[in-house]
């Protein structure tokens, strides 16, 4: 495929057009029914199609679309599964894949950002992408040291052609059709997502400060025996060569088809990065879909390791660790202290002074964040997040009302996406994972004594 379409007023119709397609694939399905075709089969096909153009209308326009799709995605296991069924397929595709561009602007790339003698260093590049993101796209290939002439094989990513007033705009156009997409995911309040999307994209732009992050993560992480981190080898405004991570597949696939011992193996290593990452580095990879983490097997054919990759979304926490009253606040809450918590939510501002909530319903509305701190190994699940996402989505349920109550204060936006989406992803592999030990082991201020155990 051509470079990003670069005419706003054609990315705006594409994406403009999605809600109108879903409406217009409603009165047909209505039509089939008043027809006779059965309910079920009538909304499926409905779902089916629905899918079909949101997410290759999303993949194919890349910049801001994709980088939605692929934030949607994490959540994925949260829509009810006659929902999501139909959509998971075009999700991890989206994950994964998106159309090249043409490998002649690729060199043009390389050669505005890394000098025209860049041939002397880069002795090889596939011409072929390996794999692509939402503002860019990765070949293989090999490095000369410029010291030693050693020669090593790389990943080259390059940034796509105007692709930040690509993201940009398309992120404008997301956040003011966010009311008209969202019968498009029923279930979804899109329009945070939305927002959280165009906070982090100008810093998903920047490759150098990509490269900086990357650097400290692959130095903290070195010689880990089970997490992988490719270090940076030259940057460019709009080129990251790194080290080449030797994996085929990502988890996305052990989503797919894995076993359960590939899911617990791969969920745990998935879930000790996330914990880990901020006590090592003072940063938090903030990037949690699937196609950014690699699996590694062993030779033996038996899991083995869990590469890493993506660094351009990164929280900087700058306690160089997660905060601790995080810790604190979980612990109170998981141990019963309702009076405790609140005075807690109130001094670290998820609370204003005057507004009053009642313990217990808070207690319930915090129940994902806490509830797998409660038991040695927890077994996350679509089902289980359903349940979550459906109870405190419901007006009905007493704990929706704590929803308008709480804030979030800015420097736990970050750490609230992240964590959600991590959730996501382990509900996804529907993996066990030793929760409580991962949280006492890397969260500052958590601690598991005198919790309250489920019934």
């Amino acid at each position: 495929m051509a470079d990003l379409p670069r005419k706003a007023a054609a990315r705006t119709a594409r994406l403009a057009a999605l809600p109108l397609g879903y409406a217009g694939r409603t009165a047909l399905g209505l039509g089939k029914r008043l027809g006779g075709a059965p309910a079920e089969a009538v909304l499926s096909e409905v779902q089916q199609r629905t899918a079909e153009q949101l997410f290759r209308t999303l993949g194919e326009l890349k910049g801001g679309a994709m980088k939605f799709g692929q934030a949607l995605s994490v959540l994925e296991s949260a829509l009810p599964e006659e929902l999501a069924a139909p959509y998971r397929a075009h999700l991890t595709r989206l994950q994964d894949s998106a159309p090249p561009m043409p490998t002649q602007t690729v060199r043009d790339i390389l050669t505005a950002d890394l000098g025209p003698d860049w041939r002397d260093r880069l002795v090889w590049l596939d011409g072929a992408p390996s794999a692509a993101a939402s503002i860019g796209q990765v070949h293989e290939g090999r490095w000369r040291d410029a010291d030693d002439g050693h020669e090593r094989r790389v990943a080259v990513k390059v940034q796509y052609p105007e692709a930040g007033e690509a993201l940009q705009s398309d992120l404008r156009t997301l956040a003011r059709a966010a009311r008209a997409i969202g019968p498009l995911v029923p279930g979804l309040d899109v329009k945070p997502l939305v927002e959280e999307v165009q906070a982090r994209a100008r810093e998903e732009l920047d490759y150098d400060l990509e490269a900086q992050a990357q650097r400290i993560f692959a130095a903290a992480f070195a010689g880990d025996p089970d997490i992988v981190v490719p270090d940076v080898v030259a940057v460019g405004p709009r080129v990251l060569v790194t080290d080449w991570l030797d994996s085929a597949t990502s988890l996305a696939t052990v989503i797919a088809s894995g076993t359960q011992a590939e899911r617990d193996h791969y969920g745990e290593l998935f879930a000790r990065f996330l914990f880990s990452g901020p006590a090592r580095t003072g940063l938090l990879h903030a990037d949690p879909h699937p196609g950014n983490f690699r699996i590694i097997p062993n030779g033996d054919g038996s899991p083995g390791r869990l590469g890493v990759l993506d660094y351009g979304a990164v929280a900087r926490l700058p306690q160089r660790g997660l905060p601790a009253p995080m810790g604190r606040l979980i612990s109170l809450c998981a141990a019963g202290d309702g009076d405790a918590l609140l005075d807690g939510l109130r001094e670290e501002g998820f609370l204003k002074e005057r507004i009053q909530v009642d313990p217990q319903q808070l207690r319930d509305y915090l129940a994902p964040f806490v509830e797998p701190t409660l038991t040695e190994r927890f077994r996350f699940s679509r089902e289980w997040m359903r349940e979550q996402f459906q109870r405190l989505n419901d007006p009905r349920d007493p704990a929706y009302a704590i929803t308008i109550k709480l804030n979030l204060p800015p420097q736990y936006l970050l750490i609230h996406r992240t964590w959600l989406g991590g959730v996501g992803v382990l509900s996804q592999l529907e993996a066990e994972a030793p929760f409580r030990a991962l949280m006492t082991e890397f969260l500052p201020g958590f601690s598991d004594s005198g919790f309250s155990s489920p019934e």
